[in-house]
C-alpha cells in the first residue's frame, strides 16, 4: 500500500519515464491507484515539465499534448499504457476524456477507468461509465476493492451498483472467489451476494458464522443458516445449531440459542443463562420464556452456590426485582473473583448500588471487580473520599486500581 505521499510521487515518475504500470506500482492495491490518480494533479503543478513538455526528464518523447487554448486534444501516435495512465489522471479534463478513447483495450488500466467513473467533469465520468459498463464480470470483480472505495465518493454510485449486479448475476465462481478477500468491504459484500442467491451450503454457512473473525460475515451466514430451519423440527440441528452454540463470538451463540425456540428445544437454553454474554443471557431467557419456564427463579437458585457459574449474579440483576439485592450482596465478599464482579453487575442492572458496600471492591486484586466497581461508583464520585482514592493512586498499587482511582477522581471534579 503507498504509505506517503512522496511514494505516490515516486509512482507518478516511474510512470512518466515509461516504467510498465506493473512494474511502476502495485496493481492489486486500491490505494496504490488512488494515489496514483491525485499524485498525478499535484505534481502537474510542481513538476509541470512531466506533463507540458516534449520530453520527459529521462529523455523520451511523451506521444500526447494538450493546447489550454484549445478544445481539441490531439495524440501523436498511440500512447503506450504508461502514459495512458497519466493522461487519465491528468488535470485536464478534455485529456482524461481523450484518454478514455484509447483505454478499452487496456485491461491493465481498468483501475483508472473505474476512478473516472467518478471525475468531477460530466463528459469524462459519462465516458468512463459507457466503457466500464461493457467490462467483464470478472475484471469488475478483480478491481473490488477500488470499486468500493470510489463508491463512498459523491459520484462514485455508478460503478459500486455495476459490481453488485454484476456479482448477483455473473457466474457464481467470480462472487464466490471474493469471499476470501483481505479487502473487509469485498469480502462483506461477496457474503451479502452469495447468502442472497443461495451459493453456500447450510453446513458451511454455520462453520462460516462460528469461526469466521469478521462480525458482519458471522452474523449474516448465521442468520442465513437459522432461516432453513424448519419451524418446530430438529432436522439438520447439529449440522446448523450445534456449531453456532460452540462458537466464541456472542453475536453467533445468540443466534444458536435462538434457534432452539425454533427446534422445539426449549429447555436446552438453560446453561446459556449464564453465558459471559449479556446478548446470549438475554436470548436464553426470551427461548425459556417461549416455553413457558420463568428464569428468575433459576438464576436465584444459581446464585445460592455461584462459584461454577458466576454470570448467574449478573443475570439476576438483568431480569428479577429490587428485592433480589438481597441476594447479591453477600456475594460481593465471593472468594470467586468472576462471582464479585458479576454481583456488582448484577447491582448495577437492578439500580441497587450501595456505594459503602462497592468501594472496598476498588483495591480489589481483580482487574474485573475493579472495573465494575469503577463503573458501578461513577454516579457517585463526587461524594467518595478523595483521600482513599489518591491513595490508589501510589506507584505500589495495581496498575487498575490506579485507572480507577485517576477516573473516579476526574468524574468528581478533582484534578489528579
Amino acid at each position: 500500500m503507498l504509505s506517503s505521499t512522496n511514494e505516490s510521487y515516486e509512482a507518478v515518475g516511474r510512470l512518466a519515464a515509461g516504467v510498465a504500470v506493473e512494474q511502476a506500482l502495485d496493481v492489486a492495491d486500491p490505494e496504490a491507484w488512488i494515489g496514483v490518480d491525485v499524485g498525478v494533479r499535484e505534481l502537474a503543478w510542481r513538476r509541470p515539465e512531466l506533463f507540458h513538455s516534449n520530453a520527459s526528464p529521462s529523455g523520451r518523447r511523451l506521444s500526447w499534448d494538450a493546447d489550454a487554448s484549445c478544445p481539441t486534444v490531439t495524440w501523436s501516435g498511440t500512447p503506450g499504457d504508461a502514459e495512458l495512465a497519466l493522461a487519465l489522471c491528468h488535470r485536464d479534463g478534455r485529456i482524461r476524456e481523450a484518454a478514455l478513447g484509447h483505454a478499452e483495450e487496456r485491461p491493465a488500466l481498468s483501475a483508472l477507468v473505474v476512478i473516472r467513473c467518478a471525475d468531477w467533469a460530466g463528459p469524462v465520468r459519462e465516458r468512463a461509465r459507457a466503457l466500464l459498463a461493457t467490462v467483464p464480470t470478472h475484471r469488475l470483480a478483480a478491481h473490488a476493492a477500488l470499486i468500493l472505495r470510489i463508491g463512498r465518493r459523491p459520484r462514485g454510485a455508478f460503478a459500486q451498483e455495476l459490481l453488485t449486479e454484476a456479482l448477483r448475476t455473473g457466474p457464481a465462481t467470480h462472487t464466490t472467489g471474493l469471499l476470501d478477500s483481505s479487502d473487509k468491504a469485498t469480502r462483506r459484500l461477496a457474503y451479502r451476494v452469495v447468502v442472497k442467491r443461495g451459493l453456500l451450503p447450510v453446513t458451511r454457512l454455520a462453520q462460516t458464522a462460528a469461526r469466521h473473525h469478521d462480525v458482519v460475515v458471522q452474523g449474516l451466514c448465521a442468520e442465513a443458516a437459522v432461516a432453513t430451519l424448519g419451524e418446530g423440527t430438529s432436522d439438520n440441528f447439529t449440522e446448523i445449531v450445534v456449531p453456532l452454540l460452540a462458537s466464541r463470538q456472542p453475536r453467533v451463540r445468540s443466534a444458536g440459542v435462538t434457534a432452539l425456540r425454533r427446534t422445539g428445544r426449549h429447555p436446552e437454553a438453560e446453561p446459556y443463562l449464564t453465558d459471559r454474554s449479556a446478548l446470549v443471557r438475554a436470548c436464553a431467557r426470551w427461548v425459556l420464556r417461549q416455553g413457558g419456564t420463568d428464569p428468575a427463579p433459576l438464576y436465584r437458585a444459581l446464585c445460592e452456590d455461584p462459584a461454577e457459574r458466576p454470570a448467574a449474579a449478573a443475570g439476576l440483576g438483568e431480569c428479577g426485582t429490587r428485592e433480589d439485592a438481597g441476594l447479591l450482596r453477600p456475594l460481593l465478599a465471593h472468594p470467586v473473583p468472576g462471582v464479585r464482579a458479576c454481583a456488582v453487575a448484577g447491582l448495577r442492572a437492578l439500580e441497587a448500588v450501595r456505594a459503602d458496600d462497592v468501594r472496598p471492591l476498588l483495591e480489589d486484586s481483580s482487574a474485573a471487580v475493579v472495573r465494575q466497581a469503577t463503573a458501578a461508583l461513577l454516579p457517585w464520585a463526587d461524594h467518595l473520599p478523595p483521600q482513599h482514592l489518591r491513595e490508589l493512586l501510589a506507584e505500589d498499587r495495581p496498575r487498575h486500581q490506579q485507572v480507577a482511582a485517576a477516573r473516579l477522581l476526574w468524574a468528581g471534579g478533582v484534578r489528579v
